[in-house]
């Protein structure tokens, strides 16, 4: 029989990065790979991670509370609760929360590549190694991910 995943309230793999927490709901062992989820808790007044391109996967953002901000390239989108945000191979992007209340984010990768960075960047932390752009930029460079530098960084002023 095939496997169900189920994952309580309280269930998932938490990983505390810095401010920010990423709990995995699914790590794509139930889907075979082709499906990563995660909820991503962000403070007020916290940038997320520096702009960026993955060449290998869909990346999808369901605000589920708050409002987050989104820059797209050039160009920025704030999306309250209720907002899907679909990020195609190759769009740079990043996210924030320049609200005043936490933003929950359901968070989607197509395939799954992308579920393991956020391992990478807890074992990062756990190794004493800072939670620096350039050291998230190299851990982003192991899922086919790399810096956007040529676009603007986020704005949550």
């Amino acid at each position: 029989m095939t496997q169900v995943s189920v994952v309580a309230p309280d269930g998932g793999e938490a990983i505390q990065l810095g401010p920010i927490q990423m709990r995995i709901l699914e790590d794509g062992q139930t889907t075979g790979h082709r499906l990563g989820v995660g909820e991503i808790t962000i403070p007020p007044g916290i940038a997320g991670p520096p702009q960026h391109r993955h060449a290998e996967h869909d990346e999808g953002f369901y605000v589920v509370a708050g409002t987050a901000r989104f820059t797209v390239g050039e160009t920025t989108y704030d999306a309250a609760a209720g907002t899907l945000v679909m990020i195609p191979p190759g769009a740079p992007h990043t996210f924030g929360n320049p609200g005043q209340e936490p933003v929950v984010l359901l968070n989607t990768f197509t395939p799954d590549l992308y579920v393991q960075y956020f391992r990478d960047l807890r074992q990062m932390i756990a190794d004493g190694q800072p939670l620096t752009e350039e050291n998230t930029e190299q851990a982003m460079s192991r899922y086919a991910t790399a810096a956007a530098t040529d676009y603007a960084e986020p704005q949550l002023d």
